[in-house]
């Protein structure tokens, strides 16, 4: 017993230190958003400001259009999580259950895209935006995210975990396939469904390089490429730590507040398929 104790504190002490390395920056960040510029430029890995200042805040919603890049990534975010949830789900449940010829092809084609790093499609993606002549608008920002292969693969997964015997029944009942898919599977795949939606909204909000190449009027910027300008131009002159950290505090506040409220949904992956 007394070894075991003593293992179980020792992993217990490992967990903490891992856990205060991982938040320390955040830490950081989140003090240095607090201080006075001069005390972030002397003291900047200091916890404690030696005065508390809350001026970079009051900037950033008085002289920095804060507000407009967070109304842009919202409305990109919501529509992208929505359609990625929707059109992965759907083609996930495709590629599990229906017999079609080149299915396998297609898996196999999926599986080589989230293989290719993402900023090798960067220019033929900026290519094709500009052909089809939806540069510098919120279509050529969302409809190229709409899709995720991770996200297709992940439903694709739940769904083979659901009994096929279920959906016999609805069959024979007379549900066509989408009306199986839409009342009697997707709601059984709830855990994925919330997982697919935290993934899917942190991805397109975190999103930078994508919003780079689709759009150039100041209008359009997001928090990822507003924050950004920040470090350059007038906003960026001089260091203005306090300025720079308050807003990428304040970016990290909605996908933190949506992961612990389905933090729980998203570990019991297993639920949907126990219900089935």
């Amino acid at each position: 017993m007394t070894k075991l104790r003593a293992s179980a504190i020792a992993s217990y002490l490992m967990l903490v230190i891992l856990a205060l390395i991982y938040i320390y920056p955040f830490l950081l960040s989140l003090a240095g958003s607090v201080k006075t510029d001069a005390d972030a430029t002397n003291n900047p890995l200091s916890l404690l400001p030696q005065t508390w200042s809350f001026a970079a805040y009051e900037r950033l919603f008085t002289q920095v259009p804060l507000p407009l890049w967070a109304m842009n990534s919202m409305i990109v975010a919501v529509i992208v999580t929505l359609g990625r949830v929707f059109l992965d789900s759907l083609a996930g449940y495709a590629l599990s259950r229906l017999q079609f010829r080149g299915r396998n092809a297609v898996f196999a084609g999926l599986i080589a895209v989230m293989a290719v790093p993402n900023v090798v499609l960067l220019i033929p993606r900026f290519l094709m935006i500009k052909e089809l002549g939806i540069y510098n608008t919120y279509a050529g920002m969302i409809i190229p995210l709409l899709v995720d292969a991770a996200g297709i693969f992940i439903m694709k997964q739940f769904f083979e975990s659901i009994p096929v015997s279920i959906e016999e029944a609805a069959r024979i009942d007379g549900a066509g396939i989408f009306r199986t898919f839409w009342r009697i599977v997707l709601p059984m795949a709830r855990p994925a469904l919330v997982t697919l939606f935290i993934l899917s909204f942190q991805g397109s909000w975190n999103e930078f390089a994508h919003f780079i190449i689709s759009r150039q009027s100041t209008d359009l910027n997001t928090l990822t490429t507003g924050v950004a300008s920040l470090f350059s131009g007038q906003l960026g002159s001089g260091n203005q730590f306090p300025l720079k950290l308050a807003a990428a505090v304040l970016m990290t506040v909605p996908v933190a507040v949506l992961f612990f409220i389905f933090q729980r949904k998203i570990m019991s992956t297993t639920e949907g398929a126990e219900k089935g």
